[in-house]
């Protein structure tokens, strides 16, 4: 049995892997003020509190799977860099594989959740995938033949700093008019705010009494009540999320893209417009290579359930950190 960890900047989540179901969920918090050492020392504390809450010896694990953001080099087991906590070439793979005397691989949280939706979740039934999370920013993973495509050293796939318009926006990543800037969630809340201040007269205020108090649903909200000024805010929205969408179907033509994060629990109403959007920028007409647009369906559990089968395709594959 496998051990599935969702490693975050508040908190580290595990399940075990029983088949397709995550058996003894449980969680510990994490801190940037924790050195790598301590917070592999946490891991390991939770992954064997993961498996006797599934009812299994911790004898039994057979590996484990971490899911981490940042940049990770998944062949040595190394967070190349996480600028959230700090740290820079720390390998926690052989760290918690120390304290847990178990094999412990490690990829990014982004593929993990990719990783998940495609072999459990949305994106089971499909050769080829790629999910996009949208969230205070914008991750991506792909998976094609039921593998995880994670390019050179695993610094690939990272579509939220591709550019949808050059000279843009100011990103976090220091280029101008990324992808993420403009479709995470954070940005579409943002619009939101400002549509407020903007309109005092939008339905918009019914739903958030201030403009602080305004997240991800209230548009959506205002929306299905009849108000303009949100239909406004999303069409805006929805076009730039339909330019990155499309630029990833026009790069790799999966049969299907996955939308996670929050938002995601929108469904139709994310979905449907969206689908309207993509479709006339998609180079190759759906006619001929269909191209199926979304929701994830996994939630949180996306990383948990990629982390471990990770962990259980390199145990297959006779790799050991």
């Amino acid at each position: 049995m496998i051990i599935g960890i969702d490693l975050g900047g508040i908190s580290a989540k595990a399940a075990c892997l029983g088949g397709e179901n995550l058996l003894g969920k449980s969680s510990c918090p994490t801190s940037s003020a924790h050195t790598p050492e301590e917070t592999a020392r946490h891991i390991a504390s939770l992954a064997e509190r993961t498996a006797t809450l599934a009812g299994v010896s911790f004898s039994h694990i057979d590996g484990i799977g971490v899911g981490a953001p940042g940049v990770i080099d998944g062949e040595r087991g190394a967070v190349v860099s996480w600028t959230n906590f700090g740290w820079r070439d720390v390998p926690l793979a052989a760290l918690v594989s120390r304290f847990t005397g178990k094999p412990t691989f490690l990829l990014n949280d982004a593929n993990a959740a990719a990783l998940g939706e495609a072999k459990y979740g949305a994106g089971k039934r499909y050769e080829s995938c790629v999910l996009v999370t949208l969230g205070t920013g914008v991750g991506s993973g792909i998976v094609f033949g039921g593998k995880l495509f994670e390019g050179y050293r695993g610094a690939g796939g990272e579509f939220g700093h591709m550019v949808i318009r050059q000279g843009g926006e100011l990103c976090s990543c220091g280029r101008r008019g990324c992808f993420e800037r403009y479709a995470s969630t954070s940005s579409l809340v943002r619009r939101t705010r400002e549509a407020m201040e903007n309109h005092r007269d939008s339905l918009l205020w019914r739903f958030a009494p201030s403009p602080e108090q305004a997240n991800g649903e209230t548009v959506f909200s205002a929306k299905a009540a009849g108000d303009g000024c949100a239909s406004e805010v999303l069409g805006g929205y929805f076009a730039d999320l339909a330019e990155g969408i499309a630029n990833i179907a026009n790069a790799l033509r999966p049969q299907a893209i996955l939308i996670g994060g929050a938002i995601s629990a929108q469904g139709d109403a994310l979905i449907v417009p969206l689908r309207r959007a993509v479709e006339p920028l998609l180079y190759a007409p759906q006619s001929f290579a269909p191209l199926d647009l979304l929701c994830a369906a996994l939630g949180n559990d996306a990383g948990l359930y990629g982390a471990a089968q990770y962990a259980q395709d390199r145990l297959g594959a006779g790799s050991v950190h």
